[in-house]
Formats: structure tokens, sequence, C-alpha cells
């Protein structure tokens, strides 16, 4: 599933991921990753939502420094970064809704509404919306604008599927999960825009991961497993470690064989 272009040659200096199974294995994790570690920093660690959305925003502004100043994909620059934006998604969101009291309906109308105008600025400056490669300055910076904006407006989708809607953390994660393999089977099936359907699926990876965290972590009469939010983020951070060797391994090994 793509957001792909037809460039070639400058694949080599792509500042992002290569779109394959795994960046969405590793995209689902993060995002887990996301909820637990940003209800660890406002909730078990007592923080709160101004105290918490200032450190994840602090965080994310470091890494994001060193990633877009970073020449090429450097691997882990590139997955701490999607870890802080989920992270920071988590806390703007909580704000929103439990700061400011906007309710998670018109916090994802507003977050809908500033992502549509992140992607409008960049289409109308670069003509095109593909993820891969990036290369350019300018288009990096939107990309990550535009992540942080769909990892927000994911989680507050997911917090409105619950508290809203009604839903369990599991049926919810249910539901996301069954719109992303519906707009997987589109991009194998259908003759849409792959660019479309590659932000339509990664929105929606946000709120299955604000739901499945949930799942983990929520008291048990609340429809969760209890699990400490530190042993669930560890755990999930283990397994997306564990993706991205994978994943590292199987690029090399595809590359010793195009070399060969």
């Amino acid at each position: 599933m793509g957001g792909l272009s037809q460039a070639t040659g400058a694949e080599t200096v792509s500042k992002v991921a290569q779109v394959t199974i795994f960046f969405w294995v590793a995209k689902v994790l993060a995002t887990t990753l996301g909820e637990t570690a940003g209800d660890f920093i406002s909730m078990t660690l007592g923080m709160g939502y101004y105290a918490g959305l200032a450190i994840t925003f602090c965080i994310l502004a470091i890494i994001l420094l060193f990633q877009i100043g970073w020449k090429g994909y450097h691997i882990a620059l590139f997955w701490a970064a999607i870890i802080a934006t989920t992270t920071a998604g988590t806390e703007i969101s909580d704000f929103m809704d439990r700061s400011l009291g906007l309710g998670y309906l018109l916090g994802s109308l507003m977050l809908v509404l500033g992502l549509g105008t992140i992607l409008a600025v960049w289409y109308y400056r670069d003509r095109d919306l593909s993820v891969y490669p990036i290369v350019k300055r300018d288009a990096e910076i939107m990309f990550w604008l535009a992540v942080l904006f769909s990892n927000s407006l994911g989680t507050a989708f997911g917090d409105f599927l619950v508290d809203n809607i009604g839903l369990s953390f599991i049926e919810g994660a249910l539901v996301t999960a069954s719109v992303i393999f519906v707009i997987g089977a589109l991009h194998y099936l259908a003759h849409l825009n792959h660019v479309f359907l590659f932000w339509i699926a990664f929105i929606f990876t946000r709120p299955f991961g604000a739901t499945f965290g949930d799942f983990l972590t929520k008291p048990i009469a609340q429809g969760g497993l209890n699990l400490p939010r530190a042993d669930a983020s560890l755990i999930t951070l283990a397994l997306l470690v564990g993706v991205l060797y994978v994943s590292t391994q199987a690029s090399s090994r595809i590359m010793r064989q195009q070399a060969s």
C-alpha cells in the first residue's frame, strides 16, 4: 500500500522508510507504543496533560531536528520520530478533550481540518503527496506535520469510538483493523489512487493503536487487560525493534541478491 511515486534515482537518498508490509506492522506497533507511553507520562507519572504535552513536544522537536538534519534515511531516527509523533498525538488529543473540554468529536473535526490544510498546502507546493521517496527538506517538513496531525486525529477518533459510540476497546480495535483491511484490499483490487489510500490507512493505524493500547492497559472492569503501562510500552518497543531488525535483514538480503 504505497503512497509511492515513480522516481527511481532519488530513492537511495529518501529520508523516509520504504512502504512495505514491515512498514505497516512497525507503524501499528509504534502507534500502540505512543498510546501506552503517552498515558504513562500523563497518568501513571501523574504529570497531567499540560506537562505531558510540553514534555512530549520537547522530545519530538529534538528528534525531528536530528531527523530532518540527517542526510538520507536513518532507521533509528525515523522510527523514533514516528513514535514521538504518536506519543505527542496522544497528549494533543487528550489535552483538547479533557483540558480544553472540546470533546473527541469536535477535536477530531478540528484535526481533520488541520490535516486537510497541511495536505492541501503540500500538494499546492509539490503537486504530489507521495511519501516515498522524499528527498527535499520542505517536503519532509510537510510530511512530518501531516504525520503529527494524522496521529493526533487517529487518537481522538479511537477515543471517540469508545467514549462516544460506546464500543469496547477490543471492538474499537477490530473496527479500525477492518477498515485497514478493506483499504489494503482496495489497494490490490481497485484502481484507486494509491497515495490517497496510503493516507487513509496511515490515519486508521492510529485509532487501532489507541484502542488496542487502551485494551492492554485499562482496568479489567473497563474491558482492558490491566497491564502496567510501563510493561506494555516496553513489550511493544521490543516487538517494534524486532520487526525493524527483520526488515533490515530482509532489505540487506535483497540488495545482496541484486548485486550478485
